[in-house]
């Protein structure tokens, strides 16, 4: 055999990070030299364009190949025996690139907003061919093969060319959706990781397994649009979160799929009233035990309930619906799992290399390092994608406080300070504010809502003004202190009568989301009946009371699945939710009374349209702490439309109670907790109070035990 090249020496044992440089053809001395690697070939043949046929000589057992083409052919096809059998296929290293220099320009500078149009794995057609086009980002690599159905998963057959800054591409002819692929990278120091599923992958398998699916996402059908203004701050804002896996199951014990999800899950919603339903991710993550909060692919929906046209279909049906739909969505940390991001090319690329920036105490993962331009690209395109492709209405960003804060759950000397000497995390503050002005210029009518627990200024409030940006804001104070409020015996409550009035000191300050969340459910924190002080009696009318105080207050509004039939033990994601309680009473009303809540709430003005404006809302009893008596004056745009909201959080009934109201007349009771059609005891003012006359106009009410009313003036 004759003396090689180190070069090709390089392509035989796997490690060129050029191999078109010495694979495919090249003129060489007046002659058209054409090399193939092709490991277990026996004999190869190069066919040029006009049917010329040149033998390709072994130069090297392992299943190098060179020959030289006559006539000076620029485009040949393969012909290759294997075992018996001939195989004629394309050279994918006669093609030429996939990214344009344009691309490249965007890519360095980290402001490509179409990432996902050029990363990852796209069906396309080069010179005439059909196949799929690999574009991987992996900068300190030595060198990048895609392996998959197409080559035997062997990295030696198809390395990639590294193109700008660490971008490595190949067309790979006659691949096609629906192959499984992966990355096999040689790190910097010569190393072999762990296959790599592709950070950009549209489709993934099933866990356990973890590879990659070629899916054709460009004509993925998109779904309709979901009803106009759905989002905006004057508009009733109801959601309904739930997660996939657990809401209800069939069979047993077998997940739904988005298709059977579809049939069900919006009409549903629509019936119960809400406006909008909130998944907890479907991104594609390894561990049913997450939750979908540490994912491993962010661009794909999790294939345990079926491929993207089938989650496409679920979005479809809750528009249809009339339901707009949220996402959890979690830029703040991934999992370490070894095919995932983690140390991606060799070297912390995702990820910081110190895990004093770089790991989480609390959940053990790998923190985004977002002073990096290829990852915020990343996490930027990756929003704008779910909205784009699926016609996703916004996004809920998972433990932005995490991304705030250097020292966030750190012990003292565990963190590193930023440039200035604190503690802000200069770098995540610019992400998200990025983040938030890309996704408005290119989708104002849809919202990002922000899981914030800590007291960080204008999270709510337009970056333009040194806000973060996002269009609401979850108000984790006001959960906490009315939970803690409403779980006291009644004849303690007057103790704790301020964590009822301190939430509305800045209930304005944001534009607040009220949220009972999976969070609050889980952990030995135990359900949200589970609460409930007193027998039964007193804890099924404390949650109706504490609901409907809820729908009262100011603030968009989110319930975790489960809470509108008063789940009675913690929601656990391996199981459906307990559907049959509805047999009972008790937990057929706290759903009768959540579906005229959200009735209620959508039809009263006063009740939505400034529920971020201060404006919208007056006290009138603050100071009944002895009787645990509260009660306030909604309002709307219109100066005729309000609603008198009266919460009496104690179990005894007070008659002609006085209350002031701005309008003389009938005043209409247009609900009540304390129904007999929600499991109450019918204590009321019998549908209309007249005013009495005075100074002032005045309401002489019947309260009753452990309930709610709302009263509207007579138009």
């Amino acid at each position: 055999m004759p003396k090689l090249p180190a070069e090709a020496y390089a392509i035989i044992e796997g490690r060129h990070s050029d191999p078109f440089h010495y694979l495919g053809l090249h003129p060489e001395g007046g002659k058209s030299v054409v090399r193939a690697f092709l490991p277990e070939a026996s004999n190869v043949e190069a066919v040029g364009e006009h049917g010329e046929v040149a033998k390709l000589d072994r130069v090297h057992d392992a299943g190098l190949f060179v020959g030289a083409l006559p006539n000076g052919s620029k485009r040949y096809q393969l012909r290759a025996k294997f075992g018996d059998k001939f195989v004629e296929f394309e050279d994918a290293y006669r093609f030429p690139p996939i990214l344009t220099d344009f691309d490249l320009y965007l890519l360095g500078e980290g402001t490509h907003q179409r990432l996902y149009d050029k990363l990852g794995a796209h069906p396309m057609t080069l010179e005439g061919i059909d196949g799929i086009g690999f574009v991987v980002l992996a900068p300190n690599a030595r060198r990048v093969s895609v392996v998959g159905d197409f080559n035997f998963w062997d990295g030696r057959r198809h390395p990639m060319r590294v193109r700008g800054a660490g971008y490595w591409e190949l067309f790979i002819p006659h691949a096609k959706a629906g192959d499984h692929y992966k990355f096999e990278i040689i790190g910097p120091r010569g190393h072999l990781l762990p296959l790599k599923s592709d950070p950009m992958a549209f489709a993934s398998e099933v866990r356990p397994k973890t590879a990659s699916i070629v899916f054709d996402e460009a004509h993925l059908a998109r779904p309709r649009p979901a009803p106009d203004g759905i989002n905006a701050l004057s508009a009733p804002m109801s959601i309904y979160e739930v997660h996939l896996g657990s809401w209800r199951r069939k069979n047993g014990d077998e997940w739904l799929t988005y298709r059977e999800l579809a049939e069900q899950l919006p009409a549903y919603a629509r019936d119960m009233g809400f406006t909008h339903l909130e998944f907890l991710p479907v991104s594609e993550h390894p561990f049913d035990g997450s939750w979908g909060y540490q994912p491993t692919g962010l661009y794909a929906p999790t294939s345990r309930f079926g491929g993207p046209e089938d989650f496409a279909a679920l979005v479809d049906a809750c528009h249809r619906e009339g339901v707009g739909v949220l996402l959890d969505w979690v830029p703040g940390h991934f999992p370490d799992d070894p095919h995932g991001l983690g140390s991606f090319d060799g070297t912390a690329l995702y990820e910081h290399a110190n895990p004093l920036q770089g790991r989480h105490l609390d959940w053990g993962t790998l923190i985004y390092n977002y002073g990096r331009t290829e990852v915020t690209n990343f996490l930027v395109s990756n929003a704008l994608f779910w909205l784009e492709r699926y016609a996703i209405d916004g996004l809920r960003v998972d433990a932005v406080a995490s991304m705030l804060y250097l020292d966030y759950s750190r012990p003292p000397g565990a963190w590193i300070p930023n440039l200035y000497g604190g503690r802000e995390n200069i770098e995540a503050v610019a992400f998200l504010r990025r983040f938030n002005t890309e996704l408005f210029a290119r989708f104002p009518q849809a919202t990002t809502a922000a899981e914030e627990s800590t007291a960080w200024p204008q999270v709510s409030r337009p970056v333009e003004f040194g806000g973060l940006g996002f269009g609401y804001k979850w108000n984790m104070g006001w959960m906490h202190d009315t939970l803690n409020y409403i779980s006291k015996d009644p004849i303690h409550r007057k103790h704790h009568h301020g964590d009822i009035l301190f939430g509305l000191h800045y209930a304005f300050s944001e534009n607040f989301i009220l949220p009972l969340s999976h969070d609050e459910v889980v952990h030995g924190k135990r359900s949200i009946l589970g609460r409930m002080p007193g027998d039964e009696w007193q804890r099924f009318a404390n949650l109706r009371a504490y609901y409907s105080f809820m729908f009262g207050h100011p603030g968009k509004k989110l319930l975790f699945m489960g809470a509108e039939i008063a789940q009675s033990r913690e929601w656990n994601h391996d199981q459906s939710l307990d559907w049959h309680l509805l047999e009972y009473k008790y937990h057929s009303g706290i759903q009768a009374l959540i579906r005229d809540l959200n009735r209620l709430y959508r039809a009263v003005h006063a009740l939505h349209q400034m529920d971020c404006d201060p404006a919208g809302f007056e006290w009138l009893i603050t100071d009944d702490a002895n009787r645990n008596v509260f009660a306030w004056l909604r309002k709307g745009i219109d100066e005729h439309a309000r609603c008198l909201v009266i919460v009496n959080f104690s179990p005894n009934v007070y008659r002609n109670y006085r209350v002031r109201v701005p309008f003389a007349g009938k005043w209409k009771e247009v609900f009540n907790s304390d129904s007999a059609h929600y499991g109450g005891t019918n204590v009321g003012n019998i549908g209309e109070v007249q005013t009495v006359d005075g100074k002032t106009p005045e309401l002489r009410l019947t309260i009753p035990p452990l309930a709610a009313i709302f009263l509207v003036p007579e138009s």
